[in-house]
């Protein structure tokens, strides 16, 4: 955690608010391509045969294929996705929540390429009869956003387990409880789909693995989803006010201060041995010094 938060302090004013919007968007311009010329999706697709032999805007033109066809249930699914993605990214902050969705995408397309390489030693000869491009345009199916998209509810359901939704937009039930769902049913898709399929499994959930599992202290949730709506809205107040003279603030992880972020609440840390002033963002997620 501590490497990223240096990270954070030398890339953070990079990092692209609203990236669960952009996703969005850039499934509407899959659905119309598909709409208008549903063939030509196949030139986006994460092929990784025809990435060696030059095409190589597919490494980030996969990210336009849609997960699946337009209806209104998609509808729904993209719209809770934007909604937990945008709850995530105020929670841990931007920058954070940028590393998360870009390093998903990134271990797909290594996971596309190391598939690649262990179809050759498994499936060698078949490849060669039937043909290393027919093979592979159907291997780069397997290869999508929507085990992205499964990610970021794990994540949503890690950080905010006690949250209630409701099913069938009947039935209230806690977000952990589907986590366990979600995690049943991808460790099922995961014993009974083929070996590619395995590998873009591994590969897109490999983000909330780092996330959870290998990082100190991980991202987890240490206020509750009211208190984050309470300061999303006291800061969207505070953009419309008046700015006033105030004194000068810096925080000891991103060092961002009050005077070029004035829409930010600092706070001292009564845990850490020492004066240490931190932003909102994080308040609750550094470690604390001893």
């Amino acid at each position: 955690m501590n490497f990223l938060y240096k990270l954070e302090r030398k890339f953070g004013k990079y990092a692209i608010s609203n990236l669960s919007l952009y996703l969005i968007l850039c499934y509407g311009c899959g659905y119309l391509m598909r709409l208008i010329n549903p063939a030509f999706l196949n030139y986006l697709t994460l092929d990784t045969y025809r990435i060696l032999h030059g095409q190589v805007w597919r490494i980030v033109t996969w990210i336009l294929v849609p997960p699946d066809s337009l209806d209104f249930f998609t509808l729904i699914m993209l719209y809770f996705y934007y909604s937990i993605g945008t709850s995530l990214e105020r929670t841990w902050g931007t920058f954070l929540y940028n590393v998360y969705m870009f390093l998903g995408m990134i271990f797909t397309v290594v996971g596309s390429f190391v598939a690649m390489g262990l179809s050759y030693l498994v499936w060698g000869d078949i490849i060669a009869v039937g043909g290393a491009e027919a093979f592979f345009q159907i291997a780069a199916l397997s290869f999508s956003t929507y085990y992205i998209n499964m990610s970021i509810f794990l994540a949503f359901a890690a950080t905010f387990p006690n949250v209630q939704v409701l099913l069938m937009f009947i039935i209230p039930i806690k977000v952990k409880w589907l986590g366990v769902v979600y995690a049943v049913l991808l460790l099922y898709e995961f014993v009974n789909t083929w070996m590619i399929g395995k590998v873009s499994i591994l590969a897109s959930l490999l983000n909330f693995v780092v996330f959870f599992l290998l990082t100190r202290r991980g991202l987890r949730m240490r206020m509750s989803p009211k208190q984050v709506k309470r300061r999303h809205d006291f800061q969207r107040e505070v953009k419309k006010a008046k700015p006033m003279s105030v004194a000068r603030h810096k925080c000891a992880i991103c060092g961002r201060t009050s005077e070029e972020y004035p829409e930010l609440e600092f706070r001292f840390c009564s845990k850490c041995n020492g004066n240490y002033e931190y932003c909102q963002e994080h308040l609750f997620t550094h470690t604390h010094v001893k």
